[in-house]
C-alpha cells in the first residue's frame, strides 16, 4: 500500500478509536450516574440516564458507518481489518452495556419514593467494578493488550458473585417477609443488569484477543475453565 495510503488508513483508524473511547467514557458515566440516582433516589438524573443513552445509541451508528467507509474505501488487510471488525463488535457491546446501565436508571424511575428494602453497600461496589472492568477492557483494546484482555474473565467472576450473593439474600427477604417482593425484586433487577455489563465487558476482551493475534476464543474462568 502507498505511503499516503498508509497515511489515511491510520488517520481513520485513529479516528475510530477516539470515537470509540468516547463512547466508553460515556458508558461510564451512565453506570456512575445510574448508580448514584439509585442511592440518592434522584428521579430526575435517573431520567437524565436514560435520556443520555440516545446519544450513546447515535454514536455507536455513526462508529459503525466509520468502520464500513474504511472496509469500502481503503480495503484493510490483515490485522487492519480485524482492528475494523472488532471495532464494529466493540461499539455493539458497548451501546448494550449502556442500555444496562439505562436499565437501572428505569429501575430507580419506576420505584419512586418506595423505601429501599435494605441500606446499599454492594450494589455500589458492584457497579464500581463494572467501571473498572470496563476500563481495563477498553485500555486492552487501545494497547492490543492480550494479557490483560485475557484476565477481564477472572474480573467478571467478582461481578457475578456480587449478583449470586445479592440475590440470595434478597430471596431471603422475599421468602421471610411476601410483602417485600417487590422491593426486593427491584433490587434484584438492578444487580442483574450490572451483571450483564461484566459479560459484555468480557466480549470486548474476546474481539481485543481476536484483533490483536487472530485468535476467536471464548473466555471463562468458571469451574469447568482450564488451569
Amino acid at each position: 500500500m502507498p505511503s499516503q495510503n498508509r497515511a489515511t488508513l491510520d488517520r481513520e483508524l485513529k479516528s475510530i478509536q477516539d470515537n470509540l473511547l468516547r463512547m466508553g467514557s460515556l458508558l461510564d458515566a451512565a453506570i456512575q450516574f445510574s448508580m448514584q440516582s439509585l442511592v440518592t433516589r434522584n428521579a430526575a438524573l435517573a431520567r437524565q440516564v436514560v435520556n443520555d443513552d440516545a446519544q450513546i445509541n447515535k454514536l455507536r451508528f455513526e462508529i459503525e458507518e466509520q468502520c464500513l467507509d474504511v472496509i469500502a474505501t481503503q480495503q484493510p488487510m490483515a490485522t487492519d481489518l480485524r482492528v475494523v471488525v472488532a471495532a464494529m463488535n466493540i461499539v455493539s457491546d458497548l451501546e448494550r452495556m449502556a442500555d444496562h446501565a439505562a436499565g437501572v436508571a428505569k429501575i430507580v424511575v419506576k420505584m419512586g419514593d418506595e423505601p429501599l428494602l435494605k441500606p446499599l453497600i454492594d450494589l455500589p461496589r458492584m457497579a464500581e467494578a463494572c467501571r473498572d472492568i470496563t476500563r481495563k477492557a477498553l485500555d486492552a483494546y487501545v494497547n492490543h493488550d492480550v494479557e490483560t484482555a485475557s484476565a477481564m474473565a477472572k474480573m467478571d467472576d467478582v461481578i457475578d458473585d456480587f449478583h449470586q450473593q445479592i440475590f440470595r439474600e434478597l430471596l431471603s427477604f422475599m421468602i421471610a417477609d411476601p410483602s417485600t417482593t417487590s422491593r426486593a425484586l427491584y433490587l434484584i433487577f438492578v444487580s442483574h443488569n450490572l451483571e450483564r455489563i461484566g459479560d459484555r465487558a468480557v466480549n470486548i476482551a474476546e474481539r481485543v484477543i481476536f484483533m490483536t493475534v487472530g485468535e476467536m476464543k471464548e473466555l471463562s474462568a468458571g469451574p469447568d475453565a482450564p488451569l
